[in-house]
């Protein structure tokens, strides 16, 4: 019985060093994504909209979806 719950526990032990490591994998590409799509904002100009405007905007585009926002934005 005592085999039974170490192995439990290696397992359980496991299991959070690999949550771990993905987690910080996931900080690595989030911060690799961040640095792709800063490089896009500045290759089209949007350094001159105030951040806080830039995050209500993506907010807005969230809300309506992508292809909607894109519509209606050509549409005026």
């Amino acid at each position: 019985m005592a085999r039974s719950k170490t192995n439990i526990f290696d397992a359980l032990e496991k299991i959070r060093s690999e949550r771990s490591e993905l987690d910080a994998k996931e900080a690595k590409l989030r911060s690799e994504a961040a640095s792709e799509l800063g490089k896009q904002l500045l290759d089209c100009g949007a350094e001159t909209i105030p951040p806080a405007k830039l995050k209500q905007l993506f907010k807005l585009i969230s809300a309506k979806g992508i292809d909607a926002a894109l519509a209606k934005l050509e549409a005026t």
